[in-house]
């Protein structure tokens, strides 16, 4: 997977597109407001202290790797959603006929690591602007995407997308879909936890080690010791 065509200094104009121009309004919007996770669904309970959304960014080897180094994340765990076969197997989702992709579900804790700092992450880690592709891998398995699982973070990513899009960072238009979360399929056992069990294979070596180490460039503060 290439990295995205950036302009000069883009992770920096997107942290400051974010976290300046929007970061007080989105806080707003958002709340704070709490989730916890039931079977793949969100009960919102005050009570409850995590939080959960689901990306798609391409490969999710690549995106469950990154999202695993962030303070405030408790749980990352790779799947399939946004298609219409139930209980795909990894060999058919690859066919690109299930409609899903390949995300990764994501419980974190927002008095650590806020949604919008997360969406930041995930526009900063992959090309937000190639429709059903991400480098060599290309497929509608591999498409930008965002699945809410609540109004508030649909309003937010909405937003965060529509300003990045403004500012014309990347070269492309924007193509990152924002989808309500239906159903999620745990992908298999051998997918989870894939590059800290893999880290010597070549894949993990070439693709996902850069990546992470972009990552302990751009979001220092956020990584995990």
């Amino acid at each position: 997977m290439k990295l995205p065509k950036l302009r000069l200094s883009a992770a920096i104009l997107i942290s400051i597109l974010i976290v300046i121009n929007y970061g007080e309004e989105l806080n707003k919007l958002y709340g704070g407001a709490a989730a916890a996770q039931t079977n793949g669904k969100i009960k919102m309970n005050k009570q409850n202290r995590y939080e959960v959304i689901t990306f798609g960014a391409g490969c999710f080897w690549c995106t469950e790797a990154i999202f695993q180094r962030l303070k405030g994340v408790v749980k990352v765990e790779s799947g399939y959603s946004g298609g219409n076969v139930p209980n795909p197997t990894y060999e058919e989702v690859c066919t690109g006929k299930t409609g899903h992709a390949e995300v990764v579900q994501i419980m974190f804790d927002p008095a650590v690591i806020s949604f919008t700092q997360l969406l930041e992450l995930f526009f900063k880690t992959h090309d937000p602007t190639t429709l059903n592709r991400q480098g060599a891998d290309v497929g509608t398995q591999y498409r930008s995407v965002i699945f809410y699982h609540n109004e508030e973070q649909k309003k937010i990513a909405a937003l965060v997308k529509k300003e990045l899009d403004s500012a014309k960072i990347w070269r492309d238009p924007i193509v990152t879909e924002i989808r309500p979360f239906k159903k999620y399929y745990k992908a298999e056992d051998y997918h989870q936890n894939y590059y800290n069990n893999n880290s010597t294979q070549p894949y993990c070596s070439f693709i996902i080690g850069p990546k992470l180490e972009k990552l302990k460039k751009i979001f220092t503060d956020k990584i995990k010791k």
